[in-house]
């Protein structure tokens, strides 16, 4: 095979240029802009599932480039004014178009591919000790996507060659992207058009639960529709006439129908649990899910002492383990709750940021008066919840209350709701300072109350 046509083709097409756009545009979201992809357990070099996952999702502005940066490619022969004389020689215009197509869609799964890969590496370098391969079919049909999307912009621009299109068909596939975009805002991902519709989209909804995963229908359904696109665009680049751009349609409405029959109707569907992810892997009674097993020695010694410590302080009612918490759930939706257990979740900065003993501390909040309130990703409970565990922490490990650390309210809030509440606390006889950490914990554990009411004597709301 020849492969001078291909690389002389690479140096003078846009081909280099769209890729070092897509790769630099990638990167600088990931590393200089803020958000869930660089906190918590949903930093995007934390594990393979949440790498891949936020590797597609500046798919929504990426792949629009794509496609803008196809048709400019597109529009070369025209501004060359070549047209009528390529028509006239004997080679076949699919060779031609496939000479043009091939080395942009190699730059692009290139570029795509690099951005995964520095992924890769940092994961490696990380504590990620679940290791899998079921994130590659995310990151493949991510490849496959800014693909065949220039060249769906090559083909278009190929039939309107006009220095519109290029422009017009990056801001159309923007607001489509924008369109079927899904958000997170609760437990599973949702939209607001039908789940099959914008399962068509090349992005993904934001990755804030690392234990959930595409589900294989997904998987198959995108890539037969990027496929068609790719196939579309190729064949309206080497379309000569009315029929055949009609013809060269087909694979474009095929793929997408035969993907929206795949994709799931429901979103429960669509986003599933990685089940051998959230295997809890344990050391005595302290348990993590496989995926955040290099947290549990660290989480091993300090839980078992918590349980201890809670045992004594509860009698019966205390927990008898400690595991991590694996439910989806909104942001703003209470806590899972499991009667007999202590559940820790690793994006509670309370529990993620704490060590030793500041760490045995935490979980002996955690265990007494459990969070109720509606939360978001970013705030361990309200400013009364962190008060009460601060004042029940104090009861059981003994000395004065001390701010949870870790949460979004300040050191010298937590302090004067606690401190008053404290001074009264101690000046009760024991038997009646431990009655109300029991009516402490019942108040937080059915969320039936205020916890720093009961600890006051004051009626549950």
């Amino acid at each position: 095979m020849n492969v001078r046509i291909p690389l002389i083709e690479l140096r003078r097409s846009v081909a280099p240029w769209a890729a070092a756009v897509v790769l630099l545009a990638a990167l600088a979201f990931l590393h200089l802009l803020s958000g869930p992809w660089t906190r918590g357990t949903a930093l995007w070099t934390a594990q393979w599932t949440s790498m891949a996952m936020w590797t597609r999702y500046p798919l929504v502005f990426l792949w629009p480039l794509a496609v803008g940066l196809g048709a400019l490619q597109g529009l070369r022969d025209h501004r060359s004014r070549m047209p009528e004389l390529l028509n006239s020689t004997p080679r076949p215009a699919l060779h031609r178009a496939a000479a043009l197509a091939g080395p942009t869609a190699f730059a692009l799964v290139t570029a795509f591919a690099l951005v995964v890969a520095l992924g890769a590496v940092r994961v490696l370098a990380g504590d990620a000790s679940y290791a899998h391969l079921g994130w590659l079919p995310i990151s493949l049909v991510g490849a496959l996507a800014p693909a065949a999307g220039a060249l769906l912009g090559m083909g278009v621009a190929r039939v309107l060659p006009s220095v519109l299109t290029p422009p017009v068909l990056a801001v159309g596939a923007f607001l489509l992207t924008s369109f079927l975009r899904q958000t997170t805002d609760g437990a599973l991902p949702t939209s607001a058009v039908p789940n099959r519709l914008s399962l068509l989209s090349p992005t993904v909804a934001e990755a804030r639960e690392t234990l959930l995963t595409l589900s294989a229908p997904v998987h198959l359904g995108q890539a037969l529709w990027f496929l068609g696109m790719a196939v579309t665009g190729l064949a309206l680049s080497a379309a000569a006439g009315p029929r055949g751009r009609l013809l060269a349609l087909a694979p474009l409405l095929a793929g997408g129908a035969l993907a929206v029959l795949l994709f799931p109707s429901d979103p429960r569907g669509t986003y599933v649990l990685d089940r051998a992810a959230a295997t809890q892997v344990c050391d005595g009674r302290v348990c993590v899910t496989a995926a955040r097993g290099a947290r549990l020695d660290r989480l091993a010694g300090p839980g078992e002492e918590a349980l201890r410590l809670l045992r004594d302080a509860l009698g019966d009612r205390a927990p008898v383990a400690v595991h991590e918490a694996t439910l989806p759930r909104a942001l703003g939706e209470t806590p899972e709750r499991s009667p007999g257990l202590l559940l820790v979740d690793f994006d509670d900065g309370a529990i993620d940021g704490a060590r030793g003993e500041a760490l045995t501390r935490a979980l002996v909040a955690q265990g007494l008066a459990p969070v109720c309130r509606p939360r978001s990703d970013t705030e361990s409970g309200t400013l009364s919840d962190a008060a009460a565990q601060s004042i029940g922490a104090a009861w059981v490990l003994g000395g004065e209350p001390r701010p949870l650390d870790g949460t979004m309210h300040r050191a010298e809030d937590q302090d004067a709701v606690a401190r008053p509440v404290w001074e009264e606390f101690t000046a009760l006889p024991a038997a009646e300072q431990r009655s109300r950490i029991g009516a402490m914990h019942a108040a937080a554990v059915s969320c039936s109350g205020d916890p720093i009411e009961a600890l006051t004597g004051g009626a549950p709301r």
